[in-house]
């Protein structure tokens, strides 16, 4: 007989929690599960099940992938890939961005640096879409309305993503600053040769928060991507909804592509994700 340790709960309590945790966690996934098979189901069937529950609400009488072929096969497929696109640039010039700010922050020594800190950590406490609209109309003025570059520009200095860098950097040996500095090392070469490579997790958490800032962006792509061009997923789906009709296979196969990616990524970095944003809270 095994004994029962210490705060552990009893068997029946453990029994109600787990029936707790199931009924939350299918009240989570239902929608996304529903909207998958309407997804895969035929255009006249999408509602017929949606009245009363049943197994049929989330599992397709009948079958099909047209609806996934119509998108990819027309401008919806162009939007997609700006979005991605955006996306990817907005990581990669992002945690440059990020990492050189929390650098500085981190290790040099200069009049100011908490102030200039704390307004960083104000910065992602401001919803952005309360800056959006005085900002487009700059942007316009400048001329970078409708290109890639006022896309991708709002999302590089993002502050939770310098904030992650900064408390990370916060945490390693100050002997390895002190180490690069007895042989010679310029700032630039302590950053890119010694803490970018020991910074993976916070490199991953960064990079995540600035893939899904541009990935759900709608206000800002709506106010600058005013062109079918420059549509994103998110414009384009919303574009779907017609005066009269609306093709609702098209709209259902669309929402679940734009969730598929931001889940696929965080499901594989998950691990790390997590680690970069508990070690936030940790100072040595």
């Amino acid at each position: 007989m095994f004994k029962k340790r210490a705060g552990e709960p009893s068997p029946p309590l453990k029994v109600v929690l787990t029936v707790i945790m199931v009924v939350v966690a299918v009240a989570f996934l239902a929608p996304t599960l529903w909207i998958t098979a309407n997804a895969l189901r035929p255009q006249q069937e999408i509602f017929t099940h949606a009245s009363s529950l049943s197994i049929n609400t989330f599992i397709p009488v009948e079958w099909t992938t047209q609806h996934f072929v119509t998108l990819l096969t027309g401008s919806f497929a162009r939007a997609l890939a700006n979005s991605l696109f955006i996306s990817v640039m907005t990581v990669i010039l992002g945690l440059l961005v990020s990492a050189i700010a929390a650098f500085a922050l981190s290790t040099l020594r200069v009049p100011g640096k908490a102030v200039v800190f704390a307004f960083i950590v104000i910065s992602f406490l401001v919803p952005f879409d309360a800056l959006a609209v005085p900002l487009s109309a700059t942007f316009r003025q400048i001329g970078l309305d409708n290109t890639y570059t006022g896309l991708i520009l709002p999302g590089l200095g993002h502050g939770l993503a310098i904030f992650l860098f900064k408390q990370f950097f916060d945490n390693l040996p100050i002997e390895l600053l002190e180490a690069a500095k007895v042989d010679g090392a310029s700032q630039a070469q302590t950053l890119f040769r010694i803490y970018l490579p020991i910074t993976k997790p916070a490199m991953i958490g960064a990079g995540i928060i600035l893939f899904m800032f541009q990935w759900q962006a709608y206000l800002w792509p709506l106010l600058v991507g005013t062109e079918s061009e420059m549509y994103v997923g998110a414009i384009a789906i919303a574009r779907m909804f017609g005066e009269y009709t609306t093709d609702y296979g098209a709209l259902f196969a669309g929402s679940f592509l734009l969730a598929l990616v931001p889940a696929l990524i965080l499901l594989i970095f998950q691990k790390q994700f997590v680690s970069s944003v508990a070690s936030t809270g940790m100072k040595d």
